[in-house]
């Protein structure tokens, strides 16, 4: 049974009461009307409750002030969006965690599509709609003695937010009254509860996302050159081409890393 702990009990009331509905029920809820990060407070709550490797957890913010994203980037996730860290039980019998991102972009975005939306997925954690943001994910494996213990998940959506140039929000997308935040938290967790389910299918995993790819060619942003992408690899990596010459990267490439691709 879903339960709500500690903050914020009336959101966290709405939000069990349609999971229950759903016959989903199984989250432990914490809800904050404002905090620096929810990836900071599912930390801290990790750390002060053990994890038990039991029933999932996730903590809901209605405002963050110091949201967390890819490569330590910081923004401020205002009222009106889905702003979520969870952290789930992982089975030590699937595999392809490494593709965890990718499933939870496939998993949202089949949900997304479920309401006529024409999702893209940005390699590797971005959702797109006509080439703007919509949501963006936080992917996390936590291993403890070469054991994955359980994978984290931060997911920040657009639904009835202000947001900047180059992002869109539901409210823009969806008739009045559908792009409701606690309904679109409901989606976001079910989509999470789906990512055990697709680990075990690693070649649908790479077939659906390759049919949501966003773009045909992309830029390295360290050398300026164009490469056309040719798919996924089964490792989630991004498989490209340059005439005769192949790489793969394994993680969006910038001034700060080096090793990313692997040449052929």
């Amino acid at each position: 049974m879903a339960t709500a702990v500690l903050n914020h009990h009336q959101r966290a009331g709405g939000v069990i009461h349609r999971l229950r509905r759903q016959q989903a029920d199984g989250w432990r809820l914490k809800c904050k009307p404002v905090c620096a990060s929810t990836e900071l407070e599912l930390s801290q709550w990790l750390q002060s409750v053990p994890w038990r490797g039991e029933r999932p957890r996730a903590v809901l913010a209605d405002h963050q002030t110091k949201g967390q994203g890819q490569r330590g980037r910081r923004w401020e996730a205002a009222r009106g969006g889905v702003w979520i860290s969870a952290a789930l039980p992982w089975d030590s019998s699937s595999g392809h965690a490494d593709m965890l991102g990718l499933m939870v972009a496939l998993a949202l975005s089949e949900r997304l599509e479920r309401k006529g939306l024409p999702v893209r997925i940005k390699w590797p954690n971005d959702l797109l709609i006509d080439s703007r943001k919509l949501a963006g994910l936080l992917p996390r494996l936590v291993f403890r003695g070469g054991r994955l213990r359980m994978v984290r998940i931060g997911v920040g959506m657009n639904v009835a937010n202000p947001v900047p140039v180059g992002a869109i929000a539901l409210r823009d997308l969806l008739p009045r009254g559908c792009a409701r935040r606690d309904v679109w938290t409901v989606e976001v967790l079910r989509a999470l509860e789906r990512i055990q389910t697709l680990a075990n299918r690693p070649e649908l995993v790479r077939r659906e996302i390759e049919k949501r790819l966003w773009a045909n060619q992309v830029k390295d942003p360290q050398s300026g050159e164009i490469w056309e992408i040719q798919g996924l690899a089964l490792n989630g990596a991004l498989q490209l081409c340059q005439g005769a010459r192949s790489a793969s990267w394994t993680r969006w490439p910038d001034g700060n890393h080096d090793n990313l691709y692997n040449l052929a």
